[in-house]
């Protein structure tokens, strides 16, 4: 069983400390048999909305992966560490809410150049609904994604915050829940497979 695993058993874990981060040669030793597990993990995390974009949804397990693989790949010893903590800790759930990342996905360069240009604050219009309740996602504050042409970024972080009302209807076995965007140039919205709910339950805790 890896660290995350043994991790994932706990209670949701909020924050990533220096303590949790593997020496790079025991991380190399597990790493493969890692990334598959963390294929599964994400598979119900993962949600496509349209033909184009995908929002993944973050917790620590993604997060602590993503640090680790940042360190192992760029060799950056402690002097990285600090700086992959402060950037990815703040896309871990911090209790009722959801964090996640959305992703515009066109692999042809000059299509996606095209269509980011006409999805302007796309960002604004992200939307959870279920049981009567709409939690909004919230963008990141780090930066403008949308520039003053109105072409969005390929990449953005939300958030989406509950009420105690809003979680507990959230985390009821069965609800249906939509994700939906809003955009004038892109709406579209996804049912959450009942698997989904279920994994993202845990974060609201």
């Amino acid at each position: 069983m890896t660290q995350s695993t043994t991790q994932s058993a706990q209670a949701a874990r909020r924050a990533i400390t220096r303590a949790d981060i593997m020496p790079m040669e025991e991380y190399a030793k597990i790493r493969r048999a890692h990334r598959k597990q963390l294929v599964e993990i994400k598979r119900s995390r993962r949600v496509h909305i349209g033909p184009h974009v995908s929002l993944y949804f973050e917790n620590y397990d993604t997060m602590w992966a993503q640090v680790q693989e940042m360190l192992y790949i760029e060799r950056g010893g402690e002097e990285q560490i600090e700086g992959e903590l402060s950037a990815y800790n703040p896309l871990i759930p911090q209790g009722r809410e959801l964090v996640a990342t959305m992703m515009i996905e066109i692999e042809d360069e000059a299509t996606r150049r095209r269509i980011l240009a006409t999805l302007g604050h796309i960002e604004d219009a992200l939307q959870i609904t279920f049981a009567g309740h709409t939690v909004k996602g919230v963008p990141e504050d780090d930066l403008d994604r949308t520039t003053e042409e109105g072409k969005t970024s390929s990449v953005h972080f939300l958030h989406f915050t509950f009420t105690p009302e809003q979680a507990a209807a959230f985390n009821t076995p069965g609800m249906q829940v939509v994700v939906g965007i809003t955009h004038p140039r892109y709406g579209h919205m996804a049912l959450l497979p009942e698997a989904s709910r279920a994994a993202l339950a845990a974060d609201l805790a």
